[in-house]
C-alpha cells in the first residue's frame, strides 16, 4: 500500500494549496485512511480531491471540501461535536483524529449499519446514532460545535437548540448549490453568522430511510 500512502502525501499539498493553513487538519487528513471508507475499486482514486460515492446513493466528500469544514469549526482536543450525516464515516474520523468526542447521526439505515461495523474496526470512540438529522441528539446535548454534512435549506433552529452558547455550527445552506456559513451562538436568542463561498452538497433530507425496502 505504499503508493496509498504516497497519494495521502499528495493530497495533503494540494489541499494546502487550495488555502487549509490548520496544522491540525492537515495532520489528521494525512493520518486517516481515506480509502478505507470505499469500495476496493476505488481505492485508486481514494486520494484524488474529488467527491466519490458510496451506498445509498451519498457521496464521500471532496477532502477539501472536509478540510475546509473542519477547519471552519476551529476543532480543540476534547470538544464535544455533533456530526450531521455520518456517510461514510469518513469526516468523523478526521474529527476525532483531532482529538474530538464525536456523536454521528445518519438517516440510512443500510449506509449506518455498514459504517458503524467499519467505524468498529477504525475508530472506536465515535458514537454513532441511526435516526432523522434534523432531531440531532438532544440526549447528550449541548455540543461545543455542530457540523452538517448535507445541504440544508435553512439553519435549523432544532439543531442549534443543542449547541452551546459559545459554540460553533458550520452547515452548508441552500437548494442546488450552498452557501458555507458558521454560526456562532452569541446567546440563546442571538447568533452570528458568516459567509464562506459556494459548494455543492447532497440535500439534507428529513426523517429516516425506509426499512421496508433495504
Amino acid at each position: 500500500m505504499n503508493y496509498l500512502e504516497g497519494a495521502r502525501k499528495g493530497l495533503i499539498e494540494i489541499i494546502k494549496g487550495k488555502g487549509i493553513h490548520d496544522q491540525k487538519v492537515l495532520d489528521a487528513i494525512g493520518k486517516v485512511e481515506r480509502h478505507l471508507f470505499l469500495e476496493s475499486f476505488l481505492w485508486s482514486r481514494a486520494y484524488e480531491d474529488i467527491a466519490l460515492p458510496i451506498y445509498c446513493d451519498q457521496t464521500i466528500s471532496q477532502p477539501y471540501t472536509v478540510a475546509f469544514q473542519t477547519q471552519l469549526l476551529e476543532v480543540q482536543k476534547g470538544d464535544k461535536i455533533l456530526e450531521i450525516g455520518t456517510g461514510s464515516g469518513y469526516q468523523a474520523t478526521i474529527l476525532s483524529a483531532m482529538g474530538a468526542k464525536v456523536y454521528s447521526i445518519e438517516r440510512h439505515y443500510e449506509l449506518y449499519k455498514r459504517t458503524k461495523k467499519l467505524l468498529e474496526t477504525i475508530d472506536h470512540k465515535i458514537f454513532l446514532f441511526y435516526g432523522d438529522g434534523y432531531q440531532g441528539v438532544p440526549q447528550y446535548a449541548p455540543y461545543d460545535k455542530i457540523i452538517i454534512t448535507c445541504g440544508a435549506p435553512n439553519i435549523p433552529e432544532t439543531l442549534m437548540d443543542q449547541l452551546k452558547v459559545g459554540g460553533y455550527m458550520v452547515v452548508p445552506v441552500g437548494e442546488d448549490t450552498q452557501v458555507m456559513k458558521r454560526v456562532t451562538k452569541l446567546d440563546n436568542n442571538e447568533y452570528k453568522i458568516e459567509d464562506f463561498g459556494y459548494f455543492v452538497f447532497v440535500p439534507m433530507v428529513g426523517g429516516t430511510g425506509d426499512l421496508s425496502t433495504l
